[in-house]
Parts: structure tokens; sequence; C-alpha cells
């Protein structure tokens, strides 16, 4: 497995470029603005793009979703409770900071549980809410893509409406703090880390 990441738009979200290196077989995970960007990488590897897989409805994981969809054709994957968001400015966020993302609806609605198999990858989705109500990580290849679940030593906000501090931390314990040690964590936001770091560090998990 190989991973390409961006920092893209004004909040620098991560978007993902996951390939299977023999096939070139790819999804792009949070692709949040610059689409242009994105897929110019995608042209420069090479890549096959299969899905565009969302960790959650906010506008700056959504932005370039209308653009890198119709270059790719290839099918928009987000949880079916955060669904809603990505037709409504309002539902995600872009509204009250001073646009309107309106973007297109989902080809596949997601589920705890469900598989996600690019090339020889296979990556499972894990409905992680408390950011979102349908915010979810795909864990696969010794990974974990946390979207905005768990970041370096932080957690994501739950002060947004759908949000729950309470709900966001079980999440993080009962489906990301069981995963190995030696997990690499690729947040939406800001630098990767591992499982193991977290569970021994992260501040916002003590007892």
């Amino acid at each position: 497995m190989k991973i390409h990441v961006m920092e893209l738009g004004p909040y620098q979200a991560n978007c993902y470029l996951v390939y299977d290196d023999e096939t070139k077989d790819a999804l792009i995970i949070d692709p949040g603005a610059q689409g242009h960007e994105i897929m110019r990488e995608v042209e420069k590897l090479g890549l096959k793009i299969k899905y565009i897989v969302n960790t959650h409805g906010h506008s700056d994981h959504i932005g370039a979703n209308d653009y890198v969809k119709e270059a790719t054709g290839a099918p928009l994957l987000i949880h079916e409770n955060d669904a809603p968001m990505l037709t409504s400015p309002a539902k995600n966020l872009s509204v009250y900071f001073g646009e309107k993302i309106n973007k297109p609806a989902a080809d596949q609605l997601l589920r705890d549980g469900d598989t996600i198999e690019v090339g020889s990858l296979k990556f499972t989705v894990l409905h992680t809410p408390g950011h979102t109500t349908g915010g979810i990580c795909i864990y696969g290849q010794d990974a974990c893509f946390s979207g905005d679940t768990l970041f370096a030593m932080s957690i994501g906000r739950s002060d947004f409406p759908g949000g729950s501090h309470e709900t966001l931390i079980n999440s993080i314990r009962t489906k990301l703090m069981s995963l190995d040690d030696k997990i690499i964590v690729f947040p939406g936001h800001g630098p990767y880390t591992t499982i193991g770091e977290e569970r021994a560090g992260n501040p916002f998990l003590d007892d």
C-alpha cells in the first residue's frame, strides 16, 4: 500500500490518495478542496480511482467531491447518517463560513463493518460518531484513516451540531483503542501518529 497526503484548503484538511502500488487502483479519502491539485497528483501517479470516501460531511472534507467525481467517474461513499450533509450548506456548515457548498449526493451509503476493496487492499469501515453522527474511520493494512475523530494528542471537536463529547470518547475507546499499538493513524488534520502513542499519551483519553 502506498499513501500520498495533501493538505488542502484554508483549514489544511488532509486528503489521502491510498493505492495498490502494483495495480494502481486507488481511493481518495476526503477531497476537501483544490480538486485540480488532487487530480494533478492522481495523473502524475497514474492512479485509477475506484472510490471517493468522505470520513464525514463537514465542508472542509467534501469541498472537491464534485470536481474529482466528475474527473474520475468514481462513486462517492459516506456513512448514511452524514449523507444529508453533502447537499445542505447548513448541515455541512459551509453557510456559516461564507460559502454555500452543495455537493453531489452519495452513490453508496456506508455502515459500520462495511468493507472497501481497492486492488489487493481491503479496508473496514468503523462508525465512530461524536464529531458528527456519521463520522467514520477507515481501517486496514496496518493503517487507520481517522477523519476528525482522533488526532495526534488530540480529538475532534464535538461542539458542532450533531456532536457529542461523550459519544466521541466512547467511539475512540471502543473502536480505535481496541486496535493494535502499531497501527498508524492518519488523521483529518495534522501529522500522523500511532494507536500506541495515543493510548499512552493522549490527554483526552485519561481515565
